[in-house]
């Protein structure tokens, strides 16, 4: 049966105040940036937002008021550096207070994981000594076997993970290339999953090259169609980073009211995303576009 919808239909259904939501799991790549703008238009209030790195897409939803807890790494702009929205909320609480569960790149891996596997924590070596290891998403812990010290890393289980994937059929078997960062634990974790995709595709496709089907499709709650969904992050193959974009919205952030404009131009006065890739422009979507095809080498799956 077919999982596909609207983006808007997808996180109607999905996505409700106060909701934990994975989003970025890619690192600095295949962030559903298009997803995180619907979010914005729907007005969804109260998320707890969990991401490793999210680029500049945890420090709009803040902006807009959509979240009201970060479960991540870092927030920022990596182009930039600094999250003007991100620090408003936790200097001025603008638009309202923000609480912080901070992890490493590598502890929120560790405890995503343990939730996909059904674990209450996962143990680790990493984040002992630091400051945010005193956090209540870690406890010290004595191994059974070698009574070494380590620590535990509390699981974490999202309600729902939102990715973004270069390909999927409409029953959401994903293939996923490039730096995977989390996705596959993300999907494994999440009470429930939405997939925006650059390109659906027939089933026979994702059966021609099983071994990059990182995300099977009974784990797959919503497919959507979404070209060009993660911008201005890149998704291999079908769409570079656009630099610019980044430092264009670190200038437009910089204050409150510059970042209301931004917002309005950028989110609620296009059309979906459709409207925005017009306000985008084609001469823009087409430079970013890969100049050239780089396969790698056939595999021979034959037996």
């Amino acid at each position: 049966m077919s999982k596909l919808c609207s983006l808007d239909e997808a996180i109607k259904n999905t996505v409700a105040d106060g909701m934990s939501v994975a989003m970025g799991c890619g690192l600095e790549s295949l962030i559903p940036f298009a997803a995180g703008y619907e979010i914005i238009r729907q007005k969804k209030r109260g998320l707890n937002l969990v991401a490793p790195i999210s680029d500049i897409q945890f420090d709009q939803l803040i902006g807009a008021g959509c979240a009201s807890k970060i479960t991540a790494a870092w927030v920022g702009n990596v182009a930039a550096g600094l999250g003007h929205n991100f620090r408003r909320a936790m200097e001025e609480s603008i638009p309202h207070a923000l609480e912080v569960e901070e992890h490493s790149n590598f502890s929120i891996g560790l405890a995503l994981k343990a939730a996909a596997m059904g674990l209450p924590f996962l143990p680790t070596h990493t984040a002992r000594g630091s400051d945010f290891s005193r956090g209540e998403q870690f406890r010290p812990i004595t191994c059974p076997f070698t009574e070494q010290e380590l620590l535990a890393v509390r699981a974490l289980a999202p309600n729902v993970a939102i990715l973004h994937v270069q390909r999927a059929d409409e029953q959401g078997n994903a293939h996923v290339w490039g730096n995977l960062g989390v996705v596959p634990e993300a999907a494994r974790a999440a009470g429930k999953v939405i997939l925006t995709c650059d390109e659906i595709v027939d089933h026979d496709v994702i059966l021609s090259d099983p071994n990059r089907t990182i995300i099977p499709g009974f784990l797959v709650t919503h497919v959507v169609h979404v070209p060009f969904g993660s911008h201005p992050s890149p998704t291999q193959g079908y769409a570079r980073r656009d630099d610019d974009f980044y430092f264009e919205y670190h200038k437009q952030s910089r204050s409150r009211e510059d970042f209301a404009k931004w917002l309005e131009n950028w989110v609620l006065g296009v059309e979906g995303h459709n409207g925005y890739l017009e306000r985008l422009g084609r001469t823009r979507v087409e430079s970013l576009k890969p100049g050239n095809d780089d396969f790698s080498p056939p595999v021979n799956f034959s037996v």
